[in-house]
Order: C-alpha cells, then structure tokens, then sequence
C-alpha cells in the first residue's frame, strides 16, 4: 500500500497520467497476490487503474467535454472539489462546512445538484456516504487556480460557444467572419456582447480600419510636389494608417488626409477598409490557457487510459 501512495505522489504534479501509468505498471509486475480476490479488494493499484477503465467510459461521450465544463461552471461545486480533494467528506460535513463559508443548501441540493454532476463527468467519488475526488479529479483540481471567477464570467449549461472560442483567440485576433466559421452564425454577435461585458475579449486596440496602399500606376507618369511624394514614399507595401502615415511623415491629420486625397485622384494610392478583429483580454487569456490545459487533460487522460484497456500489468476483472 505505502509503495503505491509514493508512486502516486511522485506524480501528482505530473500534467499526464504516463508517468503513473508505467509505474503502476512496474508495481503490478512486482506484486504476486495470493488470490485475485486479494487483488480487487485491497490492492489500491488495482483500484486506480479500474478508475481509469470507468472514466475513459464516461469519456467517450462525445459532449463529455461540453459536459465537463459545465459541471465546472459552479462556484458551489469547486467549493466542494477544493474540499474533497484532501479528505473524504459525508454529505452532513459538506453541509457544515459550506455553511461556515456563507452557503446555506440542504443536504438534498448537495447530493443532486453539486456532487452528482462531479460524478458524472469522473470528477469525484463515493464510497460508505462519503466523498472525495478521483485521481483524474485532483489532477484537474489544481488547475483549476482562475475558474472561481470563471464560473461568474460564463454561462452556465451552455453549448461551451465561448470556451471555443477564447481558446481560439490564444492563437491571435479573428474577424467576426472568422469567428462565424467556428461557432453558429446566429449567436456570434450575443456571444462576443457577452464575453466583452465578462471583460474576457476585446475588439482591436487599432481604431484605424482605414488603410492606404500603393496602386501598381507608375508614379513617374505624374507631377508630384514634394510633400505629395514625401506621403506616397511613406506608403509601406502592407498598407498604413492615416494616423500612422501623419506621424511617419511629421504632417498633421489634415494635411495628410488632403495629400492622400490628391494621390488617390492621380490614381497613386487606394484605401481599402480592414475589418474589426476580437482579441483577448488579459483576464481572458488567463481563463483560456487555463481551459486549453484542461482540454489537454482530458485528451492526455484519454490517450494513456488506452494502456489500462489495452491489459497492462496483472488485472483482475
């Protein structure tokens, strides 16, 4: 037993369960057990790796993810998870203890409403009416370091629209039309409302949508006067900002404007209008690294659960 709890401390820091799976592997080759029967009942390898075969069950839902972060989207919950992931609890201590916080629930709301759904997504445990969290629970509890503030900035037993797309924007900003291709067209723009009230996302700092560029006509063929050639040789090939192109050439606003007006009547230069993009804030990039090391969680939890149905190690079923 205390071989096993070493092994399962070594890697609680671990963001994968491969290290733990290899050396449960290794203890199982090493333990001899008189009878199977000792195996299913006292053996705490044999209990973890049955966890891992009943966990990758509930995760081949295809909503399992959706479902997961809904279960999470509860401040009541996570209250409970931090709690149970030191110790086991009995309904009637959570009640006292959540009491003591300021939350006052029956003993029924508990059971139904807060520890059934940490069960259901693989979360938490029972045994002898008592509560505690599952290795893949307290793995996943000490990521959870943001998602207090998370379960008030989204919408709870949501289609998971917005953890789409925060974890989309770790990547950089998107237009609208972009963000239309990841998520339903109609609920794009209550989506973005949303999440820009939540302070998560932002629309681009860049207030300049209107870009100048060079057209393809030979500037040779037109009389320029100075300040004329001074603005067209400040139009990169990229494109620029009439804000940007007054300070690049020390002109004023006005100035700038009425020179770019001459070179796009001499057919010099064109403006084009860039569409808005949406970018993260820093409070949504935190939310969103934190989603995308969940969503990583779940996949690694996943992938190395293969080994336990695969028959690693001695099993007994």
């Amino acid at each position: 037993m205390s071989n096993v709890l070493t092994i399962i401390r070594k890697n609680e820091n671990n963001p994968t369960l491969y290290g733990l799976v290899k050396s449960l592997d290794a203890q199982c080759g090493n333990c001899a057990p008189i009878t199977p029967l000792q195996c299913i009942s006292g053996c705490q390898v044999y209990k973890l790796k049955n966890e891992l075969r009943c966990l990758r069950k509930t995760m081949s839902n295809p909503d399992y993810t959706k479902n997961l972060f809904n279960a999470l989207k509860n401040e009541t919950r996570l209250y409970i998870l931090q709690r149970i992931v030191n110790g086991r609890y009995s309904v009637t201590q959570l009640q006292e203890d959540l009491r003591r916080s300021g939350h006052k629930h029956t003993q029924a709301t508990i059971s139904e409403d807060h520890l059934l759904p940490l069960i259901a997504v693989g979360l938490a445990s029972e045994e002898r009416d008592e509560y505690y969290t599952s290795s893949f629970g307290s793995r996943l509890t000490k990521l959870l370091g943001c998602f207090p503030e998370l379960a008030a900035k989204l919408p709870a037993n949501s289609g998971c629209y917005e953890e789409t797309l925060l974890q989309s924007l770790l990547t950089g900003p998107k237009t609208f039309e972009e963000i239309e291709a990841l998520v339903a067209p109609n609920i794009v723009s209550r989506m973005l409302k949303r999440l820009r009230s939540a302070g998560l996302v932002e629309s681009s700092r860049n207030r300049d949508y209107i870009f100048f560029f060079k057209s393809k006509r030979d500037p040779d063929k037109e009389t320029l006067t100075a300040a004329e050639q001074k603005i067209y040789d400040a139009v990169v090939l990229e494109g620029i900002s009439a804000g940007k192109l007054a300070k690049k050439t020390g002109f004023s606003k006005r100035l700038t404007y009425e020179y770019l007006r001459r070179l796009r009547g001499k057919k010099l230069v064109f403006n084009r209008r860039t569409p808005k993009a949406y970018e993260l804030t820093c409070k949504g990039k935190k939310i969103a690294s934190v989603l995308q090391n969940l969503q990583q969680l779940v996949e690694d939890t996943w992938n190395f659960s293969q080994q336990v149905m695969a028959g690693h190690g001695r099993d007994y079923n």
